[in-house]
């Protein structure tokens, strides 16, 4: 009796934990190019995080996807790899790294190629209910496998609604 009351207790416990869950993320800010004649801009970015394929204790790792209009016209489209560590219930941090196609409206925000990668840190808070917020840094570069590298960084928050 006492047994099947733990298993009980424990398939309860199991039913109420919070499932990960997909994600759409909301994102604006602004970037900053390393070229002097460069046009930096505000932008905005879509992103889609899918339910993680790996998880172990706080840590958890997904495929991403991202989509980033630059208001001067560059844009980025890339997938890769998610991964976030939680803290505790509420804060996290993520790190990913998606590599893509960069398209530049200027020739003066010219990346080297169009071959980009897009790396990023960011800090966030987990709301009840699944939603998050995060502050994120990113940098996108051809990690050199162009004659030129010449890189933007960007900073952005952005809204993680689940889904």
């Amino acid at each position: 009796m006492k047994s099947a009351m733990q298993l009980a207790v424990c398939a309860g416990l199991i039913s109420v934990a919070p499932a990960q869950a997909q994600e759409l993320l909301f994102g604006v800010g602004q970037t900053q190019f390393f070229e002097d004649l460069s046009t930096d801009s505000a932008l905005v970015s879509l992103e889609y995080r899918h339910k993680p394929f790996y998880e172990r204790g706080r840590i958890d790792v997904a495929w991403s996807a991202v989509g980033i209009a630059h208001f001067s016209g560059d844009a980025f489209l890339g997938g890769g790899l998610s991964a976030r560590y939680t803290f505790n219930t509420q804060w996290f941090v993520e790190a990913s790294v998606m590599p893509g196609l960069f398209r530049e409206n200027e020739e003066a925000n010219d990346l080297g190629s169009a071959f980009e990668i897009r790396s990023l840190f960011a800090v966030g808070y987990a709301f009840k209910g699944g939603n998050r917020t995060s502050l994120a840094v990113s940098h996108k570069s051809n990690a050199s496998t162009a004659q030129s590298n010449p890189g933007v960084n960007a900073v952005s928050l952005r809204w993680h609604h689940a889904f």
